[in-house]
C-alpha cells in the first residue's frame, strides 16, 4: 500500500483555496443534496478513489439517502431504484467522468436536457467537474480512506 505522497493543501495553498471555493460555491447549488452524493460516488467508483468514495458514502447517509440505492449505484441501470431524473444525472456523471470515451454526444445531453433547466445542468457539471478534480488529486497523491 502506498503512504500519502504529500499534503496538497499545505504544499500550495493559494492553489488549493481556489479549489476549495469551487467546491464550497458548488455547495451552494440548487440541486437536492442527496442526488450531488449520489453523483460524487458514481464518479468516484469509476475513478477508483477510495478516499472520496469513503466520504460521500458517508455524507450521503448523513443527508438521509438509502443504503441499498448507495450499494447498488454502480449497477444503477440494473435496478428500479432511481428515478428518470436520477437516472439521467448519473448518466451525466459516467459521461463526463469517461468524456475521452465519447465526448458528450447530443443523445445523452437530450435526456439531460429533459429533465434539468439550465442552471441545474450547469451546477450539475459543475459537481461532476469537481468530485473529478478532486479524485484526482486524492489519487494523485494517495489520500486513503481513515
Amino acid at each position: 500500500m502506498v503512504e500519502k505522497r504529500l499534503n496538497y493543501f499545505k504544499a500550495a495553498p493559494e492553489m488549493m483555496k481556489a479549489m476549495w471555493n469551487l467546491e464550497e460555491a458548488s455547495k451552494k447549488s440548487i440541486l437536492p443534496v442527496s442526488l450531488r452524493e449520489l453523483v460524487k460516488i458514481r464518479a468516484s467508483q469509476i475513478n477508483g478513489c477510495a478516499f472520496c468514495i469513503d466520504m460521500h458514502t458517508r455524507d450521503a447517509l448523513a443527508a438521509g439517502e438509502d443504503l441499498k440505492r448507495i450499494l447498488t449505484l454502480s449497477a444503477w441501470r440494473e435496478t428500479s431504484y432511481f428515478n428518470e431524473r436520477e437516472q439521467a444525472a448519473l448518466l451525466w456523471t459516467e459521461t463526463l467522468t469517461l468524456v475521452s470515451e465519447k465526448h458528450a454526444p447530443d443523445e445523452i445531453y437530450s435526456q439531460v436536457r429533459k429533465h434539468f433547466d439550465d442552471q441545474e445542468i450547469v451546477e450539475l457539471t459543475v459537481t461532476i467537474n469537481v468530485i473529478n478534480a478532486w479524485n484526482r488529486f486524492a489519487i494523485a497523491f494517495a489520500t486513503k480512506p481513515e
